[in-house]
């Protein structure tokens, strides 16, 4: 379901399966719980099998804020996952409660109580922060599944049930960011944080077996196909045997797989093996660098390393694309590794910036504006930033992997997760830290001075109305060789017109209107919607652009002031209108302001020449905006190319009733839902009491709110909207057409080219994709009932992409020949593998997910009869899918590709979302510009994914693929899970 893959999903939708008994709980609904669960962060470790013992036996479980779950010293009777919320750990030392302190916060993806398997005491009380979904299991339930799945479950839990890993493993490698904090009022209470297996474990010299494995593969892989690399060198009149030198070994890198996407994920990739001694620099230095510097592998380390067999080779060939995946994968904290271990003096600017984007990616840190400047000063300040061994008051937040809190004397209270943080009080250790990325308390507070001494405040009645900050703009020289700033000064907030001044009044005038150099000023007029809509922006505007001269200075001076500050507003309304487009069309103040200011400037030509260079330009967008206008209002006709669609749009839609007749209403697209009563009333003869239902093919029904809008396109792909009485609602049932076929397309579908498949998928993604506005994302983050306004083409791209992930799960459902599913799972490999060719990243990412979809996932008869090949090329294509390091797999594939792109749109909105609900739109009553920066520069991703064309292959568009076309335009599919786990379960029925 798309709101699951946008992070935005509520656990209502499956609560209702929870709250069944277990013996009640059919296989179905078993596969809609394990559907829902396997995206929840505390399970994503989770063995499928285990998993799916936990859906039978799970209790769902939701809490208000301030609820005890339970206290210090009480037997437990359950454990616990959390799946919405958050809950504090408190701990006393005295046996009242009330003494109790709060020693850390548990997050989404924590969980604990794993002492009932020996009825030990609980060792601190948890307390909800906030509304808080549990997943509970009771404790005869618990150990039976610890019997059954010891082996799974103990790297799971914590000590001493759970198993200890070791430091040389670099998946179980903890990485913790730790900043000081002055808080010392529980310093006594906590006595020990035990963090397990820490970040700064030394290079192995026992390597563990994948990665020897993969040393191996490459050494032979070189041998076989590049065996000039692995030579002896001569340097400085020394002779080193058998060595590779770094910059070949990236290379080499680089040109064997797809997944390697820069020379810096290269060298984390070679710092893997250097890390566990299967690559070794030859003056054991530990950090690999892209430099002639001489490296070898640990099989040449002897004199008569034997040279790779025959079959050998064979086999290394078959497996180096698994290794380089799993280098791929681990390679980047490798590489932070490396650089965290190089005393703070020797990291580059390289190193810093990479530190940065690192922290980035994690989910704690990623989507909060008030971090970004916080987080620079903090990497890019070199002395003291990140130290071994310190003692001292610290708050840390995880940012992979897992540590264990051991309260001294009572053992683990609790374990956390990625993304999780404690001691924001405060943390006082026996022992020094074993390692740590730590910021000391008075580092911290130099840098938080530092950062108010860059920022200026402008204050008019005591009161700020503009906050600029001091950031370095980099040497840079202008066209006369004169030497610019080194600093410049960006806004964090402000009212909104001090905002819009600060931008006339910096505007660069040198710069061409395409050249877009200044890209805060775009983010103004892209995000203003938000803070300062039309109806004030452009009465602000007037007010800025009359022939205001300043106090001082020549009359030549004040002259050219003016002069200045009319052409600063002139190329400011250009860009305006050139990004708002034909939405102008349906704001009528903006249309009267355009043309009010177009005759202010043609008055002003004949005083001023120097302003008819501008003239022309905002002629032709006066002119063209009324050609469109009325070329909107005389013609329907859109066969020819696809149009966007805009609100004032007129739709014909069915809404039907509760014996389940329909009445059909003609209204715009932008329609709110009082409207559409209001229509659907004069069609029925009455309207009262009526309310309007948004329901899914699987019953899930959605009371719309009077002032939703643009109702029509925001369906799930069965969905329906009704009309009726408000004490009906409860007698509303699906239409039969809900349902979706009840015959697959296999018969047709598969004489079709997977090729040809791809390509006219990717035609069709394109052209909606193309219709959709940049402002629409905004409008959908902020709501769209806020501005009044349609999403209708955002819409119809999200759904597409259900649509395309339906698709592949219900013809694979309705094929009951097991012989044909294995087919149609090649097909649908095959049409992944051509989408991603494409650049078509949204198809791509729809069908791989169809294919995990657990009505999918579960046939293993038809997974087992899946060629090798498939598998991996199927493997490869879900680890693109991995969400962890806020799918860093993903954007680093992105980062590499040029445009044209499709998206993966839901992440998009997922990322605009999570920045829009993690930080507040305005700050003690000034906008919040930090936060309208960070959505701006995601919507500019859409822009660059469609600054170049698309343009079709020729040769396949000029063939008669119309079937193809229709095909992928009209497709059928069945959107309820239940129906579809139904159909699998009988195509292949569970094994006992």
């Amino acid at each position: 379901m798309f709101l699951s893959v946008c992070g935005g999903s509520h656990l209502v939708c499956y609560e209702r399966f929870f709250l069944m008994l277990p013996l009640e709980r059919s296989s179905e609904d078993v596969d809609i719980i394990f559907t829902r669960l396997k995206e929840v962060k505390a399970f994503e470790k989770f063995h499928p099998n285990l998993l799916q013992q936990i859906c039978l036996c799970g209790y769902y479980e939701n809490l208000e804020k301030g609820i005890t779950l339970f206290r210090q010293g009480d037997i437990g009777t359950n454990w616990y996952a959390v799946l919405t919320g958050s809950l504090d750990v408190k701990v006393s030392d005295t046996s009242n409660h009330q003494d109790a302190v709060t020693i850390c916060t548990l997050g989404i993806g924590t969980a604990f109580g794993e002492s009932i398997l020996d009825n030990t005491p609980r060792h601190a009380t948890i307390v909800t922060r906030e509304y808080s979904e549990l997943l509970r299991i009771e404790q005869k339930d618990f150990k039976a599944l610890w019997e059954k799945y010891r082996q799974h479950m103990s790297g799971l839990l914590t000590p001493p049930y759970g198993v200890m890993e070791t430091g040389s493993n670099n998946d179980s490698k903890e990485l913790v960011f730790c900043f000081a904090e002055g808080s010392t009022e529980i310093a006594e209470s906590l006595k020990s944080v035990c963090l397990g297996p820490f970040f700064f474990s030394t290079i192995t010299k026992v390597p563990s077996e994948k990665i020897l494995r993969a040393g191996k593969i490459l050494r032979n892989t070189i041998l076989s196909r590049a065996p000039h690399m692995i030579r002896d060198r001569k340097y400085h009149l020394k002779t080193y045997r058998q060595c590779c030198v770094g910059t070949e070994l990236v290379d080499w890198m680089m040109q064997q797989s797809p997944c390697v996407h820069s020379r810096t994920q290269a060298v984390g990739m070679w710092q893997v093996l250097l890390e566990e001694g299967v690559l070794n620099h030859v003056d054991q230095e530990h950090h690999f660098q892209d430099k002639y510097l001489f490296y070898r592998f640990l099989d040449d380390e002897r004199e008569d390393a034997p040279l790779p067999t025959e079959e050998e080779k064979k086999e290394c060939d078959e497996e180096l694309q698994d290794t380089m995946l799993l280098l791929s994968q681990i390679g980047p904290d490798a590489h932070m590794r490396m650089i965290l271990r190089k005393p703070p003096g020797q990291r580059t600017v390289d190193d810093l910036e990479f530190i940065y984007e690192e922290l980035l990616h994690i989910k704690a840190l990623s989507h909060l504006s008030t971090t970004v400047s916080i987080f620079k000063n903090i990497i890019h300040h070199q002395k003291g930033v990140f130290n071994q061994g310190e003692e001292g008051t610290s708050w840390y937040i995880i940012l992979k992997g897992s540590v264990n809190v051991v309260i001294y004397g009572k053992g683990v209270v609790c374990t956390l997760h990625e993304g999780d943080d404690f001691g924001k009080l405060a943390l006082v250790n026996d022992a020094p830290r074993a390692a740590s990325i730590v910021l000391h308390k008075e580092d911290f507070n130099r840098i938080l001075r530092d950062v108010e001494a860059n920022t200026v405040r402008l204050k008019e009645h005591d009161q700020d109305v503009l906050v600029l900050e001091k950031i370095p703009a980099g040497n840079r020289v202008s066209n006369q060789g004169n030497s610019q700033p080194q600093h410049k000064y960006i806004v964090m907030s402000g009212t909104p017109e001090k905002i819009l001044e600060h931008f006339l009044e910096t505007m660069r005038l040198e710069a061409t209107l395409n050249e877009a150099t200044d890209s805060v000023l775009n983010d103004f007029i892209m995000m203003h919607c938000v803070f300062m809509p039309n109806s004030q922006l452009c009465p602000a505007l007037m007010a800025q652009y009359p022939f205001v001269r300043p106090s001082q200075g020549t009359e030549q001076e004040k002259m050219d002031y003016a002069l200045n500050n009319k052409r600063r507003v002139i190329r400011l309304v250009l860009q305006w209108a050139a990004l708002y487009g034909d939405l102008l069309q349906e704001d009528e103040a903006a249309m009267a302001f355009l043309e009010e200011f177009y005759v202010s400037v043609s008055d002003d030509t004949r005083m001023i020449a120097a302003l008819k260079e501008q003239l022309p330009e905002l002629e032709k967008v006066v002119k063209q905006h009324k050609v469109l206008l009325q070329l909107f209002n005389t013609s329907d006709d859109r066969a020819q190319k696809r149009q966007p669609i805009r609100g004032s749009d007129e739709v014909l839609f069915k809404v039907y009733c509760i014996d389940q007749t329909y009445t059909t209403i003609r209204v715009p697209v932008s329609s709110s839902v009082k409207e559409v009563i209001s229509a659907v009333a004069d069609k029925l003869g009455s309207g009262e009491g009526l309310i309007i239902v948004k329901m899914s093919s699987g019953g899930e029904k959605v009371v719309l709110k009077p002032h939703d809008v643009s109702v029509f396109t925001t369906l799930s792909v069965n969905g329906r909207l009704f009309a009726c009485p408000r004490d009906q609602f409860d007698s509303l049932a699906p239409l039969p057409e809900q349902e979706g076929p009840s015959t697959g397309t296999v018969g047709t579908f598969e004489l079709m080219s997977s090729k040809d498949l791809a390509h006219q998928m990717t035609i069709y993604d394109w052209e909606l994709f193309n219709c959709v506005h940049e402002l629409e994302l905004i409008y959908h983050t902020f709501g769209r009932h806020n501005f009044k306004k349609t999403t209708a083409n955002l819409d119809l791209f999200l759904r597409r992409f259900n649509e395309i992930q339906f698709w592949v799960v219900t013809e694979i459902c309705l094929c009951s020949q097991l012989s044909k599913r294995v087919q149609l799972l090649k097909k649908y490999i095959k049409i992944a593998a051509h989408c991603k060719e494409y650049k078509n990243l949204n198809s791509f990412f729809a069908i791989i997910m169809g294919l995990s979809n657990v009505a999918v996932s579960r046939l293993s008869l038809t997974w087992e009869k899946l060629p090798s090949k498939f598998k991996k090329i199927y493997a490869e294509f879900e680890s693109l899918m991995d969400p962890s390091r806020n799918h860093r797999a993903y954007r680093l594939i992105v980062a590499k590709l040029d445009p044209p792109i499709i998206p993966f749109m839901p992440l998009l909105i997922k990322d605009m979302t999570f920045t829009h609900e993690g930080n507040k739109t305005f700050t003690d009553n000034l906008v919040n510009f930090e936060k309208m920066r960070m959505i701006a520069n995601t919507v500019r991703t859409v822009k660059f994914c469609r600054s170049q064309s698309f343009n079709p292959d020729a040769a396949l568009t000029n063939k008669n693929h119309q079937d193809v076309r229709s095909y992928v335009r009209q497709l059928n599919v069945i959107d309820n899970q239940r129906t579809l786990s139904q159909m699998s379960h009988r195509l292949e029925p569970r094994r006992a």
